[in-house]
């Protein structure tokens, strides 16, 4: 990163990173390995939150070595003896805390640091951890690949539910979000884009430097970093909300009319869910199979070859439910891909398609045909993190909305698509939040049977 991107940063966070004194006794305890989320107990860790990520990276695809310098600045949360981090796999070089060397140790996904000094609760540190090696592919429990996918002409990382801790150490669980800047060193010729703003770049010595910036609270299941060879447009849209797309020059033709929409989405979706919560927009497009599936990376979703629009309506409209309204836990992924799914349906129903309705009724009548697995659980309680990316999440959690919005009338259901992503935004929330939510909108209907039957409820609920 330019010295003249440090020095800011360095003179904020001067007066505010301390380190307790050693009173020469240990008056903390350790903070939590996990943070015993039902589907990945271990992601996370207790007794900290971080505030931002500093990252540091260069990256040679040549070779596929990454080497790295992650600073985080982050608050305790209780007094601290020692404290984890999550990172699986690479090489722990040095790690400092408050500019002091701290003693480290790992086992598993668990990097444990233990500072020369206890932390005191309430107290701001800053975190620096030197690393380097091969980055991970991990496998998901659903079978799916995520982490650090090396391409043809680079890498693309992707993090969801736990692939991050493959290419940087952090607290990766969704509830704990910071801001980000990522400087990232590549081969010249080569492309890196990430989230946020594209604040500098520079060629010298066979190499590109680049540095990205996010203001925005992000989860890091939802950080990016893509490198390879793209063709990069950028745009405004009509109020001045920038535009950055990247394409790999093999999927530019399939996806020229497809990523034209981009403003036209993005101006219903505002009209439909509210102000945008994020800086810019856009999209990244590789290569078919370089990944398995898209995802909805915070400020420009990746795709794995061109989208058709159903896809990308998805992807932007996490921009609001997931991105900037984020669950709490991984059980609460319905929050998530339910809503971006009902967003299909409503893009369809104002733009010449089905109507919600018809499309809930087709689901209704022929979805056990049609898709074996939608009625094998409830959105509300998924059959184990193997089963976070099945029908019952994405579809079924689309008809617990759609029941919703038969109950409130389309007035309110309306407000309510604007009202949840805006009362939460840039926050974290679960379904408990979200079911108080929609009986305070309406205190005298009664939802149980919504929640009994379509949220919670086994099998195929009775329809009246």
């Amino acid at each position: 990163m330019p010295a003249a991107l440090r020095v800011p940063a360095a003179l904020l966070l001067a007066g505010a990173l301390a380190l307790t004194a050693c009173d020469g006794g240990v008056h903390g305890t350790p903070g939590g390995s996990g943070l015993r989320d039902p589907y990945f107990p271990k992601s996370g860790n207790g007794g900290y939150d971080v505030t931002h990520y500093d990252l540091d990276l260069a990256y040679d695809p040549n070779t596929s070595r990454l080497s790295g310098t992650a600073t985080l600045t982050a608050r305790a949360t209780q007094d601290l003896t020692a404290f984890d981090l999550d990172l699986d796999g690479l090489d722990v070089e040095k790690v400092t805390v408050g500019g002091d060397p701290a003693r480290w140790n790992r086992t598993g996904q668990e990097l444990t640091v233990r500072p020369h000094d206890d932390l005191d609760e309430g107290r701001a540190f800053r975190l620096t951890v030197a690393y380097s090696g091969t980055p991970k592919t991990i496998t998901d429990p659903d079978g799916s690949e995520e982490g650090w996918l090396p391409t043809e002409d680079g890498a693309v990382a992707l993090g969801e539910p736990t692939g991050s801790m493959a290419w940087f150490p952090g607290n990766h669980h969704p509830s704990d979000k910071a801001s980000y800047d990522l400087t990232i060193t590549v081969p010249e010729g080569l492309q890196a884009v990430s989230n946020g703003e594209l604040t500098a770049s520079r060629t010298g010595g066979g190499r590109t430097t680049s540095h990205w910036h996010t203001a925005e609270p992000m989860a890091s299941y939802l950080a990016t970093l893509a490198i390879g060879d793209y063709d990069i447009h950028t745009s405004t849209l009509p109020d001045g909300l920038p535009v950055y797309v990247a394409v790999d020059p093999a999927q530019a033709a399939a996806s020229r009319k497809v990523l034209a929409q981009i403003p036209s989405v993005m101006t219903w979706a505002r009209n439909t869910f509210g102000p945008y919560p994020f800086s810019s927009t856009g999209a990244i497009v590789d290569r078919e199979g370089d990944a398995e599936y898209a995802l909805e990376t915070q400020n420009r979703p990746f795709f794995p070859g061109a989208p058709d629009t159903g896809t990308l309506v998805h992807e932007l409209a996490h921009q609001w439910y997931g991105d900037s309204v984020t669950p709490k836990t991984w059980r609460d992924m319905w929050l998530n891909e339910g809503f971006a799914t009902y967003a299909e349906w409503l893009w369809a129903e104002d733009h010449g398609g089905d109507s919600a309705q018809k499309t809930f009724d087709k689901l209704y009548a022929h979805g056990e045909d049609e898709d074996d697995d939608l009625w094998s659980f409830p959105p509300g309680k998924p059959s184990g993190a193997a089963h976070l990316s099945d029908s019952p999440v994405y579809q079924r959690g689309a008809m617990v909305l759609h029941k919703i919005r038969q109950r409130l009338g389309d007035t309110a259901f309306k407000a309510l698509l604007r009202d949840w992503p805006t009362t939460h935004r840039h926050g974290n929330a679960d379904t408990d939040d979200f079911t108080s939510y929609v009986e305070r909108l309406a205190p005298d209907e009664d939802f149980g049977p919504i929640w009994e039957e379509w949220l919670y409820g086994e099998g195929k609920p009775e329809r009246p």
